[in-house]
């Protein structure tokens, strides 16, 4: 390799952040200082190869940065300096690149040099550091130590923030971030009255109080989660009991549980002492894993790959890294072994999917005063056969086992008992119960065995064993007993049961899997996390518990970060770091570094509490801003990483739904119970293998968005056409497509014609004066009265269609509907307007 291209390969590795080079806190940091000069002006960033570490030019250890860069030794010294200055055809950036560096830059890296360049791993495995910022020429913006970070970036940069928005805008903006509804259509015109100084605090106070805002950010966390109502793959059997995962992270949001405990819960629940219903129900996390069960789907590779899944989603969602990249090999970039990978792995790989009782109002009270009486007298019904039954049953179980020990026996019969024991467990009324639960039953000594156990084993033995000893069943006429027990069942009351995880009762050996492959087990890991986040105390007793623990442990420089960005991402469109799954070294640098820090240290300080840090935000100047386009930043900073204004957002498919049905008020705003079925056409729901859409009536038809039954291969088609997460796997970032299917969907969907129907008999109620409908209309639809404009131009909309209708009288019941206002053709002309006003950019955006 020539030495320029080796200079220049050094420089690219530099680029992809494998290592941040730094000296003392007011000398440059390669991470803060001299990586952004180097990514943006000379170098793409593609990370290191094979051939370059061959080559031994090694930016991730501190003596391949000291060989490389002549590290200790002054700008004098080091190749990387000769290269940037070298006026000759190795001159970085190269010269027919069009990028240059400026003296000053060129400066600033002679500094970084003479300063001796001491090695410091990647800038987002370094603890974050509260760094006070700049001080401010406008001293009297800033009303947050927010708005320091922001504003001292801006001025560096020769701008001013922009003005504040107006508060009929604020107040939509906040309802819309904090809630996801829109406010109620007077409620604007109280707060532009209201001039009490914390008039602000007063409303930010009362909407992060709200039962809808633990409705609004669930489905922020349900998109990191995977969520939904089914399992997935061909046959996607419904999940019946899914929602009560949805309800507990509806719950935990509303009451402000703290972020720690919200993580400890979700993935270890089950182990915490004195573990209550709901610390089960949390892990729930866990189980949104797809699931196969179809006929010939093998056990352990698809146990193997919910595995994956769980130890990607824990890298995603509280990490930020790629550690699915690790799976088949060494990560290509980031410093993550596949060893490492397969220490996660194993936190995971002996955890079992279990439904455990939840019971739900007083199922319990029920159940317990009953289930005396219906062991007894199971035990009567049973007592003549018991002998025989259990004999039976014990030969079928050692049966069953020898199948597992030894498949591919003469006769495969037992294989595929074995098989369907594990993937269709319990399958049936109360849906399929959690994978391998049958399975791992039978693998369990039975004086190990719950009572519980033992009837739900010897009740699928008795449905499902006629193959042990086909004479003997219909000898001992089971199918009779079958249908008593059945009968007998029936008259216990019922018991909800919930989705949750619980330690194996069968240990599984922990190896690496060679290539990924579940049929090719490796060498023996144990628990653990990365080597290059191990300094973050690993837990010293290595189960899923201490796994919890350390994500959240105060030295762990990640989950802070990562959470915090997020958090931001949602208010303002993108995340300070840009890269919300990645903080890797293939992600994106931070457009604030000391910003994200001090967010960070103040979450864990301030108690893990996110009602608190999207008070922080949301009571900045910051946020405040307007969101209408710069002309003088739209080339300097086309993306605002500046924040130089808020962003314009298209609300999510949930919102624009939730916002329809809210403003013509057939919203039914109950919080929590199962998943519901709004009207979709049928060419949607043939897109599923055998599904079945029946949609749901009376209030439910219009209950909030976060309730509807998310089908994994046919989810529901208008929140699909609004960009709703894929379920399969974390969702950090929900794309925000214009696309012409979306006004088709607001003109001519079921649910949007039937909200406008319901606005227009609203305005008519609320408003009886025409000549004042219209102004009630605007606000119950955009928080704002109409302008001079906007009202004659719904005049003469309303006087053209209501000339229509009279020459069409068959036309207007349809129109007017079921829950329009009375059949008449100036009603239905007003219906017309309605459709309108929710067909608006300006309703389906967030200014």
């Amino acid at each position: 390799m020539r030495a320029g291209a080796a200079i220049r390969t050094a420089i690219v590795l530099a680029c992809s952040g494998a290592v941040c080079l730094g000296g003392a806190a007011d000398s440059p940091r390669f991470s803060r200082d001299i990586l952004p000069i180097l990514s943006e002006n000379c170098f793409h960033c593609h990370g290191m190869d094979a051939g370059t570490r061959k080559a031994g030019l090694r930016l991730d250890t501190e003596e391949g940065a000291a060989a490389v860069l002549g590290q200790g030794a002054g700008r004098s010294a080091s190749a990387l300096f000769q290269r940037i200055t070298d006026p000759g055809a190795d001159k970085m950036p190269p010269p027919d690149s069009g990028k240059t560096l400026s003296p000053a830059q060129i400066d600033l890296i002679g500094q970084w040099l003479d300063g001796g360049a001491p090695w410091e791993g990647h800038w987002a495995y370094t603890p974050p550091v509260r760094v006070v910022p700049a001080p401010v020429r406008n001293a009297a913006w800033p009303r947050s130590p927010i708005d320091r970070y922001i504003l001292a970036r801006l001025e560096s940069a020769g701008f001013a923030p922009a003005p504040e928005a107006d508060r009929r805008t604020l107040f939509r903006r906040i309802h819309l971030d904090l809630t996801g509804l829109p406010p109620a259509p007077d409620a604007a015109d109280r707060f532009v009255l209201d001039n009490r100084p914390d008039a602000w605090e007063r409303l930010v106070d009362e909407l992060l109080a709200s039962p809808h805002f633990g409705e609004h950010w669930a489905r922020w966390w349900l998109d990191l989660a995977m969520y939904a109502d089914s399992d997935g793959y061909l046959s996607d059997f419904i999940r019946p009991n899914a929602w009560r995962y949805r309800q507990w992270v509806v719950d935990a949001l509303n009451a402000d549980m703290p972020f720690d405990q919200f993580t400890v819960r979700q993935i270890a629940g089950d182990r915490l002492p004195n573990a209550t219903v709901q610390d089960h129900i949390a892990t729930g996390f866990l189980r949104n894993t797809l699931s196969n069960r179809e006929g010939g789907a093998a056990l352990e590779e698809f146990r193997t790959l919910q595995t994956f899944d769980r130890t990607r989603n824990l890298g995603t969602v509280w990490l930020g890294l790629t550690l699915e990249c690790a799976q088949c090999h060494d990560h290509k970039y980031d410093a993550i072994s596949q060893r490492d990978y397969f220490q996660i792995y194993a936190f995971f790989n002996n955890a079992d999917e279990v439904n455990v009782d939840a019971p739900l109002g007083e199922e319990a009270a029920a159940r317990a005063a009953a289930w005396p009486g219906y062991v007894a007298r199971r035990e009567a019904l049973l007592a003549p056969v018991a002998g025989e039954l259990d004999a039976l049953q014990a030969r079928w179980e050692e049966k069953l086992l020898h199948a597992a020990r030894n498949p591919g026996g003469p006769d495969a019969r037992w294989d595929r008992a074995w098989e369907v024991l594990g993937l269709v467990w319990g399958q049936g009324d109360a849906g399929a119960e959690g994978q391998l639960e049958g399975a791992i039953i039978v693998q369990t000594p039975p004086a190990d065995r719950t009572q519980t156990d033992r009837f739900r084993i010897q009740n699928y033995f008795l449905r499902h064993g006629e193959l042990m000893d086909p004479e003997a069943f219909q000898a001992l006429k089971v199918g009779e007993i079958v249908r008593e027990l059945d009968a007998l069942a029936g008259e216990l009351p019922p018991m909800s049961r919930a989705p949750a995880m619980r330690a194996a009762r069968v240990s599984r050996p922990n190896r690496i899997l060679e290539r990924g492959d579940f049929r090719t087990p490796g060498a023996p890991v144990t628990p653990g996390v990365p080597a290059v986040l191990s300094a973050i105390h690993a837990p010293a007793d290595p189960n899923r518990l201490n796994l919890a623990r350390w994500l959240v442990a105060p030295e762990n420089p990640l989950t802070a970060r990562v959470t915090v960005n997020r958090i931001w991402q949602q208010l303002f469109g993108q995340g300070l770091v840009t890269t919300p799954d990645d903080f890797g070294v293939r992600g994106a640098l931070p457009s604030h570094p000391d910003l994200l820090d001090w967010l960070a240290i103040s979450f864990r300080e301030d108690g893990w509490s996110l009602k608190a840090l999207l008070r922080e935000i949301v009571l900045s100047s910051t946020y405040r801003q307007s969101s209408h386009a710069r002309p003088d930043l739209r080339a300097a900073d086309p993306s605002n990483a500046l924040l130089g204004r808020q962003q314009r957002l298209r609300l999510t498919g949930e919102q624009v739904r939730d916002a329809a049905l809210s403003a013509s008020g057939l919203l039914h705003p109950a919080l929590g119970g199962p998943s519901v079925r709004p009207p979709q056409p049928e060419s949607v729901t043939k897109e599923g293998f055998d599904n079945a859409w029946v949609p749901s009536e009376g209030p439910d038809r219009y209950r909030r968005s976060l309730y509807t039954f998310i089908q994994r291969t046919s989810p529901y088609g208008q929140l699909v056409n609004f960009d709703l997460a894929a379920p399969n796997r974390p969702c950090t970032r929900r794309e925000r497509s214009n696309t012409p299917l979306q006004a088709l969907n607001l003109l001519n969907d079921p649910n949007f014609f039937e909200a406008a129907q319901a606005l227009a008999a609203r305005s008519v109620v609320e408003s009886p004066d025409p000549a004042a409908r219209i102004d009630w209309l605007f606000r119950a639809a955009l928080a704002r009265p109409a302008t001079p404009v906007e009202r004659a131009r719904i005049e003469a909309l309303v006087r053209e269609q209501t000339a229509r209708f009279d020459r069409e009288l068959e036309a207007i019941p349809p129109v007017t509907g079921a829950v329009g206002p009375p059949h008449t053709a100036e009603n239905a002309a007003w219906v017309i307007a309605a459709s309108v006003l929710l067909n608006l950019d300006e309703f389906i955006n967030r200014e």
